[in-house]
């Protein structure tokens, strides 16, 4: 049977984040062939219902509004909830993101839906669609089916790939006027202490370090290796407590979960809570002097060997590769 499905995109410094599409891309494969409408929430949005549209959704509703400038749970469910109202959709997903992780079980409690979490892979299609996510911190995987009511689905980035774009693909996009106030929280200041560039939760490189980098220089080569591959920078927890980066680079349990193309892992002995981050990872490549570290039992590649002098290493041969293919 096909569903009418809404998916909420995310917007992030007047573009959508990748796993907007990635998220059009997975209620495509749930709506069987039913509608898919995108949403977008924010003061000046309905100029990027395009991008939706040219990856896959058929129409956007666009909610506008100064009280959605900075992203409150108050002011965002106020609007989804407007849209929901007028769509009565069959299905919802959205990107398993920070937004998506505290809004999710917001609008599912509004609605008394239940809610599967953190999709990395959905097997079937329609009401044969079987929702695969990871449990014990990525130790064991279970398949979850939707067998009635509202299925409502957060996938985490970097799993589900995203339809080709189509430039001559086309569809309307419109907006509705909602009176979002009464919020409880007010955004006064954005601080952002993320490193510049790539988002590391979609990143499809990513260079982390830990305690072995032994100081805030440490990351300096770390740096430069995810800068040539187009990456980004991770870390261990024990590398933020000792000051040598910022807990936004976090990555684990307590920080954030990662499934790149490509890991490398420098100076990271492999706490189980690091792995819990970032073992989904397609490729991993760990460098420790120490033989016996725990990263080495999920690593694709070990090196064992100094990173000081591995490090330098992969980026003199990473430039030359670069250099002949120019």
């Amino acid at each position: 049977m096909s569903k009418k499905v809404l998916v909420l995109g995310e917007a992030r410094e007047g573009a959508l984040r990748n796993v907007s599409f990635e998220a059009i891309a997975a209620a495509k494969q749930i709506s069987g062939g039913g509608e898919i409408v995108g949403v977008l929430l924010g003061d000046a949005v309905q100029s990027l219902g395009e991008a939706m549209i040219q990856r896959g959704a058929d129409r956007v509703v666009a909610v506008e509004h100064e009280n959605l400038k900075q992203y409150t749970s108050d002011g965002y469910s106020q609007g989804f909830l407007a849209v929901y109202e007028q769509e009565k959709p069959d299905a919802i997903v959205f990107g398993h993101t920070a937004l998506g992780k505290d809004l999710s079980p917001k609008i599912a409690s509004k609605l008394v839906s239940g809610l599967i979490s953190d999709v990395t892979q959905i097997e079937g299609e329609d009401d044969d669609a079987v929702f695969i996510r990871p449990i014990y911190s990525g130790k064991a995987f279970e398949k979850v089916k939707n067998k009635e009511g509202l299925l409502f689905v957060t996938v985490r980035p970097n799993n589900i790939a995203p339809l080709e774009q189509d430039a001559g693909r086309s569809g309307d996009v419109s907006s509705i006027d909602v009176d979002v106030k009464d919020l409880r929280t007010i955004i006064a200041e954005v601080v952002r202490k993320a490193s510049e560039g790539v988002d590391m939760s979609e990143a499809k490189v990513v260079v982390a370090g830990g305690r072995g980098v032994k100081s805030a220089d440490g990351f300096k080569p770390l740096q430069e290796l995810a800068d040539l591959l187009g990456g980004a920078i991770g870390a261990s927890r024990g590398a933020c407590d000792a000051d040598y980066c910022d807990y936004s680079l976090q990555i684990g349990q307590t920080g954030k979960v990662i499934t790149p193309d490509l890991y490398i892992g420098a100076g990271i002995s492999g706490a189980i809570q690091h792995m819990a981050g970032m073992s989904n990872s397609k490729v991993i490549v760990a460098i420790n002097k120490d033989p016996e570290a725990e990263i080495f039992k999920v690593a694709d590649y070990g090196i064992v060997g100094d990173l000081f002098e591995v490090i330098p290493m992969m980026i003199e041969e990473v430039k030359k590769l670069k250099a002949n293919l120019v």
